[in-house]
């Protein structure tokens, strides 16, 4: 049975980056807001969730993503099992495989053949696990492995036409929960230069360079630090109204929930205006 996410959510890394006690008024404001889960990147998510998770009572948590190249099939099996066991019905695991650029970085040559490798790591899961999990898929051969082992997909840098390609790969009934990039913020320029400094790395990164181009980009769109086309496709930005527009359009191409990353000036804040304008209560 997949985790109830509900239809909204926010993917966020400064949870991790504020007190505890902040994080746990955090936690109960998107939680009375109507949010239906909080997505943690991969980087300490599962030393994170625990007490996420503990201060609320009915929002879901989501590793977003669990890379296969940081953790081994064993780890991740205890952590799931130990979240599920102490927050039941509460948690869902993202898993992917990251980037070569990320993964090869220690000079390694761990980063091989992906579907395989995601393949052999749902196997070493098992049935019910995997069956439960979702991938970080944004191509046909990733998505059909999650339609055939997985409860579904969370693509992340994405523009919103990759998810009607995603549903259509995908098949009717299972989860699909695209990240979107939001900036709320009316000034063109000024919106642009947050959302590029968000794109930076990402244009750097060939997941992400191949899948654009797979939708259609071209190399001058797709060339750092992205062409405006580019960066308004990724990131939603204007008042709250244009945003949920956005996320409202995910919805209409086959998403069933949307998990917004907020962007700012300032990093490391806590985007505590944005989630409240944006959300869905």
């Amino acid at each position: 049975m997949t985790t109830d996410i509900g239809r909204l959510g926010v993917w966020t890394f400064q949870l991790g980056m504020v007190p505890e006690p902040e994080q746990r008024d955090a936690v109960a404001e998107l939680e009375s807001l109507g949010y239906g889960a909080i997505w943690i990147p991969t980087f300490g998510a599962f030393d994170q969730l625990p007490k996420l998770l503990a201060a609320g009572t009915t929002i879901a948590g989501a590793s977003g993503i669990a890379s296969i190249f940081q953790y081994d099939a064993a780890t991740v099996a205890k952590n799931t099992q130990a979240l599920e066991a102490s927050y039941p019905g509460r948690f869902l695991l993202g898993l992917g495989v990251s980037h070569p650029e990320a993964v090869n970085r220690d000079g390694s040559e761990r980063y091989s053949k992906p579907i395989a490798a995601m393949r052999a790591f749902l196997d070493e899961l098992g049935g019910e696990l995997a069956g439960r999990c979702v991938l970080a898929a944004l191509r046909t051969r990733m998505l059909t492995l999650a339609r055939h082992k997985t409860a579904g997909a969370h693509p992340y840098f994405v523009p919103v036409e990759h998810t009607a390609r995603a549903r259509e790969a995908l098949g009717p009934g299972k989860l699909l929960a695209p990240e979107q990039a939001v900036v709320v913020e009316t000034d063109p320029e000024r919106a642009r230069t947050i959302a590029r400094g968000h794109m930076a790395l990402y244009l750097r990164l060939q997941n992400y360079c191949n899948n654009l181009r797979w939708l259609g980009w071209s190399e001058d769109d797709i060339a750092p630090p992205g062409s405006d086309a580019l960066v308004d496709a990724i990131v939603a930005w204007g008042d709250a109204d244009a945003i949920r527009a956005r996320i409202d359009e995910h919805y209409t191409n086959g998403a069933d929930h949307v998990c917004i990353q907020v962007l700012r000036e300032d990093a490391t804040a806590l985007p505590l205006e944005e989630w409240r304008a944006i959300a869905p209560s």
